[in-house]
């Protein structure tokens, strides 16, 4: 888990982004199944797999904003997603290419 100094956002909203994060490591196998299902898509590349990973999470993001805190999220908010998601890109790839 990240600490606290990526900035300003929500701390509900960050820590619901954390533990989906989390949970995508904990279901991994469902995602490779995804993945290994859309084989020709796969092919030669990870852009395919990170996509789904990283889709699944901006949806989380986006519907945790709107649930939790009853609005869009602001660019301050995307941007320390990213943000997140940039620090914690090397467990990705960790996780993912076993």
């Amino acid at each position: 888990m990240l600490d606290d100094s990526i900035g300003n956002m929500d701390e509900k909203l960050r820590e619901v982004i954390e533990k989906k994060i989390d949970a995508v490591f904990a279901r991994k196998d469902e995602t490779k199944k995804i993945i290994e299902s859309l084989d020709e898509l796969a092919i030669k590349t990870d852009a395919f797999s990170f996509g789904i990973i990283i889709g699944r999470l901006y949806n989380s993001f986006y519907y945790q904003c709107r649930r939790l805190l009853q609005r869009e999220p602001t660019e301050q908010e995307f941007s320390e997603f990213l943000e997140i998601l940039k620090k914690r890109q090397s467990e990705f790839l960790k996780e993912f290419n076993k």
